[in-house]
C-alpha cells in the first residue's frame, strides 16, 4: 500500500535544475506552459495519494472496531491520525502561500468559453511576485522552518518511525551545494527572481513530498496492526517520479503501483510500452532522457479488484527536458527568420555571458546592445542553426528561413469587392499591404495593368500605372459610375529584400 521509497524524493535537486534552466529576464511561453503542465500533474498525483491515504484511514477505523485487532489499533491509530493532522496543517499552510503568490501576480478570474466556467488568470511569467513574497516579506525562511518542524514532528511520532524513515524522509529543505562546493540559501535557490508559475510548481512539489511522507508513515502504522481489510472501492494507481525536469542524459525514474495493494491485486505494469518487473506491488522504470521540451511517458497498471475482475488504469507522466547550461533561444517575433528584415532574437544563458559564445551557420547574428538581445539577418530561403556554447556545454537550435509573404494590393480601405464609386474615385494611390505579419516590412508598388469595363465602358479599356500613384488613371476614373468594374493585373512590387515579385491583383465592382 505504501508509496515507493525510491526514488528518494530528490525534489531539491529537481527544482535546482528547473531554476538553472529558466531564470532569465525573458521566459519563453514554451517553458511557462511546461511548468503549468508539470504543476497540474503534481496536483493530480497529490489527489491520487489522498485517495490511497483515505483507504488506509478507513481500514484503521475498521480495525478499531474488531476485537482481534483492537488492542494494536488503539496504539497505532492515534499515531496515524497525528501524521494526518500534521500533514493536513502543512498542506493548508502551503495553500495559503499559493493564494498569496497568485494575488501578488495580479490574479483575476476570467470566463473560459471552452470550459464554460471561470478560471484563474495571472501573470505566470512575473519574476517579482515570488521575490517579494518569499524574500522581502520573509515567507521563504518561514516556509523552510515550517517544513523542518514538520519533518521533526512526523519522525518523533514514534521512535520506530524515526529509525525507519529518518534517512529517506521525502521532505528535505537542504539545497544542493554550488559547483564550488558552497552551501546555498533556501529562499535564494527556490524563489529569487523565479517566475510565478515555477514558484507555484515548487510549492506543489513540497505538497507532493508531504503527501508521500503522510502515506509512508500511515502505512507503517497500519502495518503494525495487520493487512488492509477494507473494500478497495476507490483503489487508485499511484505513480511517482524522481524528477519532473531533467537535463539531456539524466535518468528519469518512474515507480508505479496500486494504492491499497494486497497480494490479491496481482498488478501488471507497463511503462512506455514495456512490461516492468513487479516487486511488492511496485514496478520501476528507468531511462536516460533526451530532446529538449515537454515529454510524456504512458504508465498502464492492471490489477484484480475485490470482485476478482481485471481493472486497468492509465496515467500519463509528463516531464520536461532542459537544454545544457540553461541556454535557450526565443524569437521575439515569430518562429522563423524572414529575408529582408531584422529578426530580433533573445538568447538566455544560465552561465553568464562571459562564459557564453553564440554563432549562426547561415546569415549574421549581431548583438543589439542589451545582454541576450541579438538581431539575425538572412539572405537565402532554407535553414540556419544558432549554436550556443555555455561554459563548455553545446546546444543548437534549427530555424527555417522564408521569404516575406506576398502583400495584398489595396485601394483605400479595400482589397477588392464592392466599393462605393465616389470613394474609389477619390483615391490617389494604391498600396501593397502585409496583413497579419509581425514585422514592419514595406512593399513598394512598381507597376500594374488596370482594366475598366461595365457601366460607362462599352468595351474594355486598358491603362497602366507606374508606382503607386493613380494619377495616370484620371481620365478613366472620371468615367467610373455605379456598375463599373475595375481589375488590376500584372501587379509588380518590390520588398525590403530588394527583389521584385508579381502578386495577384484585386477586382472592384463600384456601386
Amino acid at each position: 500500500m505504501a508509496l515507493p521509497r525510491e526514488p528518494r524524493q530528490k525534489m531539491i535537486n529537481v527544482m535546482y535544475l528547473v531554476l538553472t534552466a529558466i531564470l532569465a529576464l525573458n521566459v519563453s511561453n514554451e517553458v511557462i506552459n511546461a511548468f503549468k503542465v508539470v504543476n497540474t500533474s503534481l496536483m493530480t498525483s497529490n489527489a491520487n495519494i489522498t485517495t490511497s491515504n483515505n483507504t488506509l484511514y478507513k481500514s484503521l477505523e475498521e480495525k478499531l472496531s474488531k476485537p482481534e485487532s483492537h488492542d494494536k489499533a488503539v496504539i497505532w491509530e492515534p499515531k496515524a491520525m497525528k501524521a494526518k493532522q500534521l500533514s493536513g496543517d502543512m498542506m493548508t499552510y502551503i495553500d495559503s502561500l499559493k493564494t498569496a503568490l497568485l494575488n501578488a501576480a495580479d490574479l483575476r478570474m476570467k470566463w473560459d468559453d471552452k470550459l464554460k466556467d471561470s478560471v484563474q488568470d495571472y501573470r505566470a511569467d512575473n519574476l517579482d511576485a515570488s521575490t517579494r513574497l518569499f524574500e522581502t516579506k520573509g515567507k521563504g525562511p518561514e516556509l523552510k522552518a515550517r517544513l523542518d518542524q514538520y519533518k521533526d514532528e512526523m519522525l518523533n511520532i514514534d521512535p520506530s518511525i524515526k529509525k525507519e524513515f529518518e534517512n529517506i524522509f521525502p521532505v528535505n529543505t537542504v539545497p544542493p551545494k554550488s559547483q564550488e562546493g558552497k552551501n546555498k540559501d533556501f529562499t535564494q535557490t527556490f524563489f529569487h527572481m523565479t517566475p510565478t508559475v515555477a514558484a507555484l510548481t515548487i510549492l506543489s512539489k513540497f505538497q507532493n513530498n508531504i503527501k508521500n511522507a503522510e502515506n509512508m508513515v500511515v502505512t507503517y502504522c497500519h502495518n503494525q496492526i495487520g493487512a488492509v481489510e477494507v473494500h478497495m472501492d476507490k483503489t487508485g494507481v499511484l505513480v511517482g517520479t524522481n524528477s519532473t525536469y531533467l537535463m539531456p542524459g539524466q535518468q528519469l525514474e518512474i515507480t508505479a503501483g496500486v494504492g491499497a495493494y494486497s497480494s490479491a491485486a496481482a498488478p501488471t505494469i507497463s511503462i512506455n510500452g514495456s512490461n516492468v518487473p513487479v516487486t511488492n506491488g511496485q514496478g520501476k522504470y528507468t531511462t536516460a532522457v533526451s530532446g529538449a521540451g515537454e515529454h510524456t511517458v504512458n504508465v498502464n497498471v492492471s490489477y484484480r479488484d475485490e470482485n476478482n475482475k481485471i481493472q486497468t488504469q492509465s496515467v500519463p507522466v509528463k516531464y520536461v527536458v532542459g537544454t545544457p547550461g540553461g541556454a535557450a533561444v526565443m524569437l521575439d517575433k515569430m518562429n522563423v527568420f524572414y529575408i529582408g528584415v531584422p529578426n530580433p532574437v533573445t538568447i538566455n544563458s544560465g552561465t553568464g555571458w562571459d562564459k557564453t559564445h553564440v554563432s549562426i551557420s547561415s546569415g549574421s547574428l549581431t548583438p543589439s546592445g542589451t545582454p541576450g538581445k541579438f538581431t539575425v539577418n538572412v539572405k537565402e530561403v532554407g535553414k540556419t542553426t544558432i549554436n550556443i556554447n555555455a561554459d563548455g556545454k553545446n546546444s543548437s537550435y534549427d530555424f527555417r528561413i522564408k521569404r516575406i509573404p506576398d502583400p495584398i494590393l489595396k485601394v483605400g480601405p479595400n482589397a477588392g469587392g464592392r466599393m462605393q464609386s465616389v470613394v474609389f474615385k477619390n483615391q490617389q494611390f494604391c498600396r501593397a499591404d502585409l496583413e497579419n505579419f509581425d514585422f514592419d516590412a514595406r512593399f513598394n508598388v512598381l507597376s500594374a495593368t488596370v482594366y475598366f469595363s461595365g457601366a460607362n465602358f462599352p468595351s474594355v479599356t486598358t491603362a497602366t500605372i507606374s508606382g503607386g500613384s493613380l494619377a495616370g488613371l484620371s481620365a478613366q476614373l472620371a468615367k467610373c459610375i455605379p456598375g463599373t468594374s475595375i481589375n488590376f493585373d500584372n501587379v509588380r512590387v518590390q520588398g525590403p529584400d530588394g527583389t521584385v515579385r508579381t502578386i495577384p491583383g484585386p477586382g472592384f465592382i463600384l456601386y
